[in-house]
């Protein structure tokens, strides 16, 4: 009986070996077949632009594959590793809408709030007047893209904020603009009573678990920071400026974010109330055609086209005002959709979406300036690669 059960034991441990063997290279063809993929989608465009370096993160139901490509530095020749940082552009207005979002679950304010309620110096005003929420989502009134050359401290803004006059009625009209969010972060961060630095530094980035994330700084850079180029070749990096930080001064690296993609998809252990507050920024307060406006994400309907996420991202979007229609009340977070956020420097590109349902994820990071179309297609062409209802959408537009 014992030898039997010694060769049962035997055979079921070769059987359990066999499955296993076949399990990982069923899981080796896979990612081999999303290499491929990636492969396919970001070789042609740094090929064609002169792209030094890129780094693709793909998250796919909580596990993460980082993709890296070329150089950090032409100067140097250090290749891109997963260690390797990039100036993420506008994808930090996401991180300052979670920060409002996280000072509203705490009780410090609520995105109804007006800007003179918490801001003193601009109360009686127009800009005072505006309400939180429309600042987070590019409907104060007619904000320029950025703030004036002219307005170099911060007193300085505060005199322009007071003597700034709307176009149109607030919730009306979309003009994409850095100064309100600025506004946004110096609100939220007044309201937790600390700057804004200290509190993305050391409070929200350390809660999320994001150790290769942080402001970037004058100065040299550090060992992982990617060297940025201009669209010229011209290498670049970014310039400090007023509210800087809060609109476009974040330096990530592709697996990192995809965590931060996978905060936004709730893959991952946060405390409640930063939780929650991750979930609210995916709040539809307002649409301009098929794209809903977020607190800074934007959202469509998922599965959804190449040519649609162009149209919602190109440039007239971002240059020109557009007359937008109040979601009322304000729709609540979905699953069912394409949630993006695009980011740029002078020397740095960036893209990241996410599907939710699909609990898929992918992040898109270039040293340089490379137009939005080229990396939204690439995040286009690697999701339909994956995902079914994509490649269907894909097909159907052609």
């Amino acid at each position: 009986m014992k030898t039997r059960m010694r060769r049962v034991t035997a055979w079921t441990a070769m059987a359990c070996l066999t499955l296993a063997a076949r399990t990982e290279a069923a899981a080796t063809r896979a990612n081999d077949a999303l290499a491929r993929s990636v492969d396919a989608a970001v070789a042609p465009v740094m090929q064609r632009l002169g792209v030094p370096g890129m780094a693709v993160a793909v998250t796919q139901a909580g596990r993460t594959r980082v993709f890296d490509f070329g150089v950090a530095s032409r100067e140097t020749g250090a290749p891109v590793t997963e260690r390797t940082r990039f100036e993420i552009g506008s994808v930090t207005k996401t991180f300052t809408a979670t920060l409002a979002s996280w000072a509203q679950e705490r009780g410090a304010l609520a995105l109804s709030d007006r800007v003179g309620d918490r801001l003193g110096e601009l109360k009686g005003t127009a800009f005072g007047d505006v309400q939180l929420f429309h600042l987070g989502t590019h409907t104060p009134g007619g904000l320029p893209l950025q703030v004036p050359d002219s307005v170099r401290d911060e007193s300085a803004l505060m005199r322009w904020l007071a003597a700034w006059k709307p176009e149109y009625p607030a919730g009306t009209m979309r003009t994409y603009a850095n100064p309100g969010i600025g506004m946004l972060g110096v609100v939220a961060a007044k309201s937790l009573g600390e700057d804004y630095a200290t509190l993305i530094d050391r409070r929200l980035l350390p809660a999320l678990g994001l150790s290769h994330t942080s402001l970037a700084v004058a100065g040299a850079p550090g060992a992982d920071d990617a060297q940025g180029y201009a669209s010229d070749d011209e290498p670049s990096r970014l310039t400090p400026g007023v509210l800087w930080a809060q609109a476009y001064g974040l330096r990530s690296t592709a697996g990192d974010l995809a965590r931060w993609l996978e905060a936004n998809m709730d893959e991952v252990a946060l405390e409640p109330a930063l939780r929650q507050a991750i979930a609210l920024t995916h709040t539809g307060y307002c649409t301009a055609g098929a794209m809903t406006q977020d607190l800074v994400w934007e959202q469509y309907a998922y599965p959804v086209t190449l040519p649609t996420l162009l149209a919602g991202n190109g440039r007239s979007m971002v240059l020109e005002p557009n007359a937008v229609t109040e979601i009322r009340p304000p729709r609540p977070p979905r699953a069912d959709v394409w949630i993006n956020k695009t980011g740029s420097t002078r020397g740095f590109s960036a893209y990241v979406a996410l599907v939710p349902r699909r609990r898929l994820g992918v992040v898109v990071l270039a040293n340089k300036a490379i137009p939005i179309e080229e990396r939204i297609g690439i995040a286009y062409r690697i999701v339909s690669a994956i995902d079914g209802p994509t490649r269907r959408a894909a097909a159907a537009a052609r």
